[in-house]
């Protein structure tokens, strides 16, 4: 019996036990890859999952679940390791009874590549592959794979910049994935800002900066996250400095991720802003509910998750920060196991009417009242209208949205928004946020109304 057909009895033997969206999920993505006997009665299984936090949650939740299974069906002791990596073709064990076990064909990826992966510190999902192109950072990703094709030759320094959660870091980390790919051998550093800083800071104290600078000044490619954060230290500018010269004159490759372009980066040196700006300088643009659609499905799909396509535009249509959808998607899955239940609509609109402010939007210190006069200026209706007992149409919309804001992006309990508004009972309220909620997802008016709002009050 191969692998394969030993993996399958026991997935079959695990179904039963498990509701169908469960299994699908977290058991179903995974492979049996390989099976070495220690001794007569014992034997190392090892599964390969799709991703990190799979693996982890396959570890915490289904560890004993798996075991047994496969102790009963090889009816032998099995110490289980879980990996992530491709998956290989099967090979032809003997899975059951007395005969030897021999160990398969490694399903992970090249073992060169592998150990330069370990070293870079990548995100194995942060590829080319699983990053979403829309007309947001179609130009960023161009470059980005122009200069992972010829890395010193296109593009140096490739300068990328915008905010929090717009996909800077994957797009820099696929680069790095693109060209370790290509050369595994290739002398290659990703850091932030802050680990550049402590490490020379740490260099200088123990009076050893050799070390620190054959390390860095030997790159083949430098990939700088953050790299505003070595603005304003002297010491430290003068490292990279020279750091940045002896790179280039090698024919290494330069990629530097910051917040903001060189030109505003304050206490910035002048020699290393003309250094930043003096290849490629292309910022990324928050994505759009299409781009946020699109990353979930991605996400999913890359954690072995069944996203259907309503309730990702629902999750999209809520939440506007990428890290932000990363960390929702983590929490419904880990709520649709523990409940036991399909990832559906009413179990997200649940979760989402459960979000607080920071999970929805950074620390918002708008008051209420404020609030509500935004909404009614930009709505260009009256603040005592949007309060008052009145039901006329134009202000249903601006009404709902208000309630909706105040709910999703401050918690307030739902008496006290309905306080804000005539003292209005909680259903209504409850029945504001339900409807915002389910019309963001087909409705591009309500996402940009929305959006303006959310501009106006947080800037």
């Amino acid at each position: 019996m191969n692998v394969d057909q030993l993996w399958k009895t026991v997935l079959s033997d695990l179904e039963v036990s498990l509701s169908r969206g469960n299994f699908m999920t977290w058991l179903s993505p995974t492979r049996l890859t390989r099976v070495q006997q220690v001794d007569a009665g014992r034997q190392i299984a090892e599964i390969a999952c799709k991703s990190p936090y799979h693996r982890q949650f396959i570890e915490e939740r289904y560890f004993a679940q798996i075991k047994e299974a496969l102790d009963r069906v090889t009816k032998r002791k099995n110490e289980l390791v879980f990996v992530i990596g491709k998956f290989s073709s099967p090979a032809s064990v003997s899975a059951i009874g007395n005969g030897p076990l021999f160990e398969t064909e490694s399903p992970s990826l090249h073992q060169q590549y592998q150990q330069a992966f370990l070293r870079a510190r990548l995100r194995e999902d942060f590829t080319f592959d699983t990053f979403a192109v829309s007309p947001s950072n179609e130009m960023a990703y161009a470059a980005a794979q122009a200069v992972a094709k010829t890395p010193g030759k296109a593009y140096n320094p490739l300068f990328i910049y915008g905010g929090v959660g717009v996909g800077k870091t994957h797009l820099t980390q696929a680069i790095g994935h693109a060209v370790l790919l290509q050369r595994p051998d290739a002398a290659m550093i990703y850091c932030t800002g802050e680990d550049f800083t402590n490490e020379i800071i740490n260099a200088i104290r123990r009076k050893e900066t050799y070390p620190f600078k054959k390390k860095f000044r030997s790159a083949d490619l430098l990939l700088i996250d953050d790299a505003q954060f070595i603005a304003g230290k002297t010491a430290v500018q003068e490292e990279f400095f020279h750091t940045f010269n002896a790179i280039r004159q090698e024919g290494g490759q330069i990629v530097l991720v910051s917040d903001q372009p060189p030109q505003a980066i304050d206490r910035l040196e002048d020699r290393l802003r003309s250094r930043f700006e003096g290849g490629l300088t292309i910022d990324i643009q928050q994505p759009n509910f299409e781009l946020r659609t699109a990353i979930l499905l991605i996400k999913a799909k890359t954690l072995g998750v069944a996203l259907p396509m309503d309730v990702a535009q629902l999750i999209a249509a809520n939440i506007e920060s990428v890290r932000r959808l990363e960390g929702f998607l983590a929490r419904l899955m880990t709520e649709s196991s523990l409940r036991n239940q399909e990832i559906s609509e009413p179990l997200v609109r649940g979760l989402l009417g459960n979000l607080n402010d920071a999970e929805v939007r950074a620390s918002p210190s708008v008051r209420p009242k404020e609030i509500l006069k935004i909404v009614a200026t930009h709505f260009n209706i009256t603040l005592s209208a949007l309060e008052g007992p009145r039901r006329s149409k134009p202000l249903v919309i601006p009404r709902h949205l208000a309630m909706y804001v105040l709910r999703t992006d401050h918690h307030l309990p739902l008496e006290e928004i309905g306080s804000l508004f005539g003292g209005r009972d909680h259903t209504t309220v409850i029945h504001a946020v339900d409807k915002v909620t389910k019309h963001l997802s087909d409705s591009e008016l309500l996402r940009v109304e929305l959006s303006s709002i959310r501009k106006k009050i947080y800037g």
